[in-house]
């Protein structure tokens, strides 16, 4: 099996992008930020080439200079995983706070600001554990295997 490779840095600028506007959905009141957010990280997920957030930084960030990959031998499986259950649980949050339930969509939107931020400044990923232990346990569809992670040359 050929090595796997993950840019991290786009996963961090992915992750503090996540923060910093759901942060500014709640400052400002703002459920269609949540709902924007929850979009990008939706459709990220399904289709990965089409990641808002990371494409920035692929396409303007890296090459310009301004942030410096850091490639790990990694799995995709998981991130993706993690950031399409944060989307989901982020778009539960949206419709909430669209229907005036207004303590839960905040709620659910600051377990998604919460878990993005343990990712980002301590590098434990919430949705990364759950996909490997539902790998662990055989679920279908969750064939990815932890791996160590070791920075790739180049």
């Amino acid at each position: 099996m050929a090595e796997r490779k993950v840019d991290h840095t786009a996963l961090k600028f992915n992750q503090a992008c996540i923060i910093a506007l759901n942060l500014l959905a709640w400052i400002l009141d703002r459920p269609e930020l949540v709902a924007f957010v929850a979009l990008v990280m939706l459709v990220g997920t399904a289709l990965p080439g089409a990641a808002l957030f990371q494409q920035i930084y692929f396409r303007l960030l890296r090459p310009w200079g301004w942030l410096r990959p850091r490639v790990l031998t990694d799995n995709p499986e998981p991130h993706r995983f993690a950031q399409g259950l944060g989307g989901a649980v982020l778009a539960a949050g949206a419709a909430a706070l669209f229907l005036g339930a207004l303590a839960a969509g905040w709620a659910l939107t600051w377990v998604v600001i919460v878990l993005a931020a343990l990712n980002l400044f301590f590098g434990f990923c919430a949705g990364c554990f759950v996909y490997y232990q539902l790998s662990r346990l055989g679920v279908p569809g969750f064939t990815a295997r932890p791996i160590e992670r070791r920075e790739v040359e180049g």
